[in-house]
């Protein structure tokens, strides 16, 4: 049968992305290298190994370490069996890789159970198959993998976006308020107030990253390793400088608050009051600023495509109409305080 149109597109895709795309089949060598080259899984320098293309039998007769050893090279494998497919995701696992496995028939079961991420067709895979599988594949079309691919990745770097940004929040009101009560025996932000920013940067905050739309960058990444962390040295480098960013201008404005707002001829007490006020509205615009921030923790043009998540603008408006409306008109923060 022909390549379905797009297959050989997706196959790019997915190597681009570092997914290495095997043919694990029970048709003869020949016809499954000729299939491998329509499909783009195939290319001259892969033919010119002698491992890239292997029978099904070679590879079962071969002890467990000789085959961890050439699991990585095969691309092709012909006159498979359906252990065959098994004995290759069980060693492809123990070199540390992580295999998603299509399959439709009743013999794919084990190897579809075995894999990290098993995907069964739809149409054509039967009942055992799609019990056994992590995802169905509804219209049995390899081009639907990249777009797993694509949107796992994306919830993957929506966690991390929201933990950036929630652990900058943290940090930083935990510092600003550890430093102040140190120094002048008063805190900037009370309870009540970090009650407030948590409840519209958790939520608010969290709908507005964790709705991001998946991008072609995610696709020139590559794959994240079993034993990697999820908070990587690019979040931690955004994180400090973030932090250390708001800190150093909100204490500023704590410490000398009624100088650069020149409130020496008010009362102590209003004058406080004002300080802690604009304190408590510069930290909550700083979170809101750093929701841009991070959108897109490896980049620096942070605002890229910004206005074509809707509900992301959305959000960041119902939250600053919100602080203002809580500043001006409610006045929930500065009852309490008083």
């Amino acid at each position: 049968d022909p390549c379905r149109p797009g297959v050989r597109d997706a196959v790019q895709l997915c190597s681009a992305a570092g997914v290495k795309v095997r043919m694990v089949t029970g048709d003869n060598v020949e016809t499954a290298k000729a299939i491998a080259f329509e499909c783009g899984i195939l290319n001259a320098k892969d033919v010119a190994s002698e491992t890239t293309i292997i029978e099904g039998k070679v590879f079962r007769e071969m002890s467990e370490t000789a085959r961890e050893e050439v699991a990585d090279k095969i691309t092709v494998m012909g006159r498979s069996s359906p252990n065959d497919k098994l004995l290759l995701v069980q060693a492809l696992k123990r070199k540390g890789h992580v295999v998603a496995v299509t399959g439709d028939g009743t013999n794919d079961a084990p190897a579809l159970h075995e894999a990290d991420i098993g995907l069964s067709m739809g149409i054509s895979g039967t009942e055992v198959a799609k019990e056994s599988s992590d995802i169905i594949i509804l219209d049995d079309d390899f081009t639907s993998v990249v777009k797993v691919v694509r949107w796992g990745r994306s919830v993957y770097a929506n966690i991390q976006k929201f933990i950036q940004f929630q652990l900058t929040v943290n940090v930083a009101a935990l510092v600003i308020n550890v430093v102040a009560a140190v120094s002048s025996g008063a805190v900037p932000l009370n309870a009540v107030e970090l009650l407030w920013v948590n409840l519209i940067m958790d939520t608010l905050g969290a709908l507005a990253l964790a709705t991001e739309p998946p991008t072609d960058n995610l696709m020139k990444r590559h794959p994240v390793g079993r034993r990697e962390p999820l908070v990587t040295n690019i979040m931690w480098r955004n994180l400090f400088i973030q932090a250390l960013y708001q800190i150093a201008v909100l204490l500023v404005f704590n410490f000398d608050g009624k100088r650069i707002f020149q409130l020496h001829n008010e009362s102590r007490e209003h004058a406080d009051k004002i300080k802690n006020t604009f304190v408590f509205n510069a930290f909550v615009f700083c979170q809101i600023f750093n929701e841009f921030n991070a959108r897109k923790p490896e980049e620096k043009n942070v605002f890229g495509g910004v206005t074509s998540n809707r509900l992301f603008m959305g959000i960041v408006g119902i939250t600053t109409v919100l602080q203002i409306l809580n500043t001006e008109l409610l006045s929930v923060i500065p009852s309490c305080r008083s």
